[in-house]
């Protein structure tokens, strides 16, 4: 039985997130909306999360003492990662120790650098991937690129939003490719996984939430991604029959293996009724902010009543619907949003802001969200609400 004390009291529930962006900042929400104390965490002050937790601390998560003192000193029933930058061994002794960590330290552990998750999901599940290398010196890279082939995709083994991704597309695109990995991981220089170019017709994102009930799946997710980065989700991806329960299956063994309970994004690449692992992020999938207009919960509030130990019964998908990123590319700690009375015009469009405090290079900022009778009417709407957007970015203050 589940019980929930006086908030940031005693006897009260409290959690810590290890990453406070916009995604962490909706499952605070949805943690509070349980009553539950929210701690959040990240490298730099004012984050999104921040703006709307109870209290929060500002360290490099990648350094295991500080990561463990905060964790001592707060001494949370629930330890959340959101991001891949953390020190996952000191997650693995502190859960060891007694502490929850969602859905499992070993999840985490193995999600957050990728070749974790690929051994895993090739090596020891059997299930098909693209083909792929890893590497850790310039020379391995070569060889790596060598025996993959061209074109191939090439990521840091710790790395989101496709900072530190490229793609290969001939010899030379191997020098930058190399250059652009080391500059853009998470954890700074390091390894790095190289794909064969995958030849699909669509990709997915299968959310699929393992709960005391058993384990649910909500509508696919198809999604546009820019050098790694998404920038345009639906839902519902149309699919055959035979396509999503293979999907099902896929996602089902993987989670299964991963363990414990809570959200994870499954990413699987589509080729008529075949199906390509890709990636699984064990916590909400920024493809599926949609679901915060298309599902009476969102990937946020079924993450938060999943790891809380609360039953998942039934998902309810309202309809067809779709979203649009909102990136804001310069160097300012000043942006300027206009014209959102427009945006909001037609019936059946929302917008949210994330409220980051600057851009360096590209960020997203903001998500505009639509429903409508189908999927391309909704996208279409998505974008018309979009293209009514003005940004401006003022020098930095």
């Amino acid at each position: 039985m589940v019980t929930i004390g006086s908030t940031c009291s005693e006897i009260g529930k409290k959690a810590l997130l290890l990453g406070s962006g916009e995604l962490g900042k909706e499952v605070a929400l949805e943690l509070q909306r349980m009553g539950v104390e929210v701690v959040a965490c990240d490298r730099y002050a004012g984050a999104p999360a921040m703006q709307v937790a109870h209290r929060f601390h500002v360290f490099n998560m990648l350094d295991g003492e500080e990561l463990r003192r905060i964790i001592e000193l707060e001494k949370p029933d629930h330890i959340i990662p959101e991001v891949e930058a953390i020190a996952t061994p000191v997650l693995v002794e502190l859960e060891k120790e007694g502490y929850n960590v969602t859905p499992t330290a070993q999840a985490a552990w193995l999600t957050m650098n990728r070749e974790g998750i690929r051994r895993l999901a090739a090596e020891e599940l059997g299930i098909t991937t693209s083909k792929y290398r890893f590497a850790s010196t310039e020379e391995e890279f070569r060889a790596a690129i060598k025996e993959v082939g061209i074109p191939c995709v090439v990521k840091p083994i710790m790395s989101s939003s496709g900072h530190g991704q490229s793609t290969v597309k001939s010899e030379a695109d191997v020098d930058r490719a190399w250059q652009i990995s080391q500059e853009g991981g998470r954890a700074g220089a390091g390894r790095v996984i190289v794909e064969a170019f995958v030849d699909f017709d669509y990709e997915i994102t299968l959310l699929t939430v393992r709960n005391v009930a058993g384990t649910a799946f909500c509508e696919p997710v198809g999604h546009i991604q820019v050098d790694g980065d998404y920038r345009y989700s639906w839902q519902p991806q149309a699919m055959s029959d035979k396509a999503r329960k293979q999907a099902e299956e896929v996602a089902k063994k993987v989670t299964d293996a991963l363990g414990g309970y809570g959200i994870f994004g499954v990413e699987m690449f589509i080729k008529g009724d075949e199906v390509i692992f890709s990636e699984v992020s064990p916590r909400p999938h920024d493809t599926g902010m949609v679901r915060m207009i298309s599902q009476d919960m969102s990937e946020f509030a079924l993450h938060a009543r999943a790891l809380m130990g609360l039953p998942v019964p039934e998902i309810k998908f309202y309809g067809p619907s779709a979203s649009r990123a909102v990136v804001v590319e310069g160097d300012t700690n000043r942006v300027e949003l206009s014209g959102i009375d427009k945006v909001l015009e037609e019936p059946g469009v929302q917008m949210r802001i994330f409220g980051k405090p600057e851009v360096k290079g590209h960020r997203r900022m903001a998500v505009i969200l639509a429903t409508d009778e189908s999927v391309e009417a909704a996208r279409e709407k998505a974008e018309r609400a979009y293209n009514k957007l003005n940004i401006t970015t003022l020098p930095r203050k």
